[in-house]
């Protein structure tokens, strides 16, 4: 096996890098609290560990490359090589010691602290826009407020340039390191690998595949250090995309704001990239854009990967016109973290969604996962690993003139970006996607 000295030097391109952290510096898989192991699959890892140092080496993954103490049992390779044939929507959390009720199986209550932490701070995540209009109506309710509210509202509405202007001035590196993110990324959990090092004097455009039902993967790699991204990256300031509307929430916004994110209008994306960085023209900036949007998350299913990528061109014309190397992330486990009503058995449904997308900007899918204190019905999302691989980066040459810009020059990165994705694919499918039940699938 590889040590670190040469993956960090020497084996970049054939061995991916990896963080997995939380706020205790190490996590397993089975539960902090005796009532909550899982017996039959701490039997199955224990079966495994005398092979560890082979499964690692197979799939190009090393226990040297991350940067804080882990057991075993939480490399890579051995999180892909638990048992997942009862792979039903919270199968891992059925078996444990839970009891029956009316068919609902309920969570017991001697779980850890440290897991009911987890679970608290996905739950304000997942409930953020909620949490923070109920600050804000709550604020209207008060007379004594409003002479500090108007102006606010007015503000935010017709003046405010903060999440297009480029200038990351709201951004908080505080609020993007505080240790409850390390929970959030637990919760899962989530692990970023990157496949080889970027060079921070070049600027980036990261594809992030897929949307899933509300890209949990996406916030905690690229809005977050829970994953250690500026370690895996140094020098590349890396800004998460949202839609423009988000930023008109009242005080949600600032909290996107502080978190790094940005709208994702053609006009931030060029600013991004065009200003700022180590030459003021945008070198070592990053943007993370989810590419299929709120279309790909009907297609959001269970251990299967439907991308809407085809169509998708816009991305590589601004790479092309800002000079940005394209960079495609795989997230495997996003879409395995909701179940949703399926768009092809439901088709009026299908077509009420896409009717609120193709009026408001965003669509509704129709999903359930887990709840708080139970693992059948609610909002939250399933305990299952994420694992996001960041893949090779694909180099742009500029061309400022978007009226000049070769047709066939667009297709061709864009068929690029698309063999670079199925690599990551073919290589990290029997890694981290044992239990699929489709290959990749590339639609309009």
């Amino acid at each position: 096996m590889p040590d670190q000295e040469n993956i960090q030097a020497g084996s970049l391109q054939q061995q991916p890098e990896s963080v997995l952290q939380s706020s205790s510096g190490e996590i397993s898989l089975s539960t902090e609290t005796q009532t909550e192991q899982n017996t039959s699959r701490v039997n199955h890892v224990q079966r495994n560990n005398k092979s560890r140092d082979t499964v690692a080496n197979n799939t190009g993954l090393s226990a040297a490359g991350f940067y804080s103490p882990i057991k075993r049992i939480d490399t890579p390779a051995i999180l892909a090589s638990l048992d997942h044939s009862q792979s039903r929507p919270g199968y891992s959390e059925l078996r444990r010691h839970s009891s029956r009720s009316r068919g609902i199986h309920w969570a017991p209550l001697n779980i850890g602290l440290e897991r009911r932490m987890q679970t608290f701070v996905v739950l304000c995540h997942t409930l953020t826009i909620a949490i923070f209009l109920t600050f804000f109506f709550f604020a209207c309710a008060i007379p004594v407020f409003w002479p500090l509210l108007l102006p606010y509202l007015v503000y935010i509405s017709l003046f405010s340039s903060s999440a297009t202007s480029g200038t990351l001035s709201g951004r908080s590196d505080f609020m993007r390191s505080l240790p409850i993110w390390s929970l959030y990324a637990s919760y899962f959990p989530a692990c970023l690998h990157r496949s080889e090092a970027l060079l921070p004097t070049r600027k980036y455009i990261f594809g992030y595949h897929p949307h899933g039902i509300i890209s949990h993967g996406a916030f905690a790699a690229f809005a977050t250090e829970a994953l250690g991204f500026s370690r895996l990256f140094p020098g590349i300031t890396n800004t998460l995309l949202t839609l423009d509307s988000n930023f008109r929430i009242p005080f949600y916004r600032e909290y996107a704001l502080a978190m790094g994110l940005a709208s994702v209008s053609r006009e931030s994306c060029e600013n991004l990239l065009s200003k700022g960085g180590a030459d003021g023209e945008g070198m070592g900036r990053a943007i993370t854009i989810v590419i299929g949007g709120a279309r790909e998350s009907l297609d959001a299913l269970p251990h299967s990967l439907r991308l809407v990528l085809k169509c998708r061109k816009g991305f590589i014309k601004l790479a092309i016109r800002t000079g940005a190397d394209l960079v495609p992330v795989l997230a495997f486990g996003e879409n395995d973290l909701y179940e949703q009503v399926r768009s092809d058995q439901h088709p009026v449904i299908h077509k009420f969604q896409m009717l609120i997308k193709h009026t408001m900007g965003f669509t509704i899918p129709l999903f359930h996962a887990r709840g708080v204190f139970n693992y059948d019905v609610g909002l939250m999302p399933y305990r299952r690993p994420l694992n996001i691989v960041v893949g090779r980066p694909i180099q742009v040459v500029q061309q400022r003139d978007r009226d000049k810009i070769d047709e066939s020059y667009i297709d061709d990165l864009h068929d690029k970006y698309i063999r670079e994705l199925r690599r990551l694919w073919e290589q990290y499918k029997d890694v981290f996607a044992k239990d699929r039940i489709s290959e990749i699938e590339i639609v309009a």
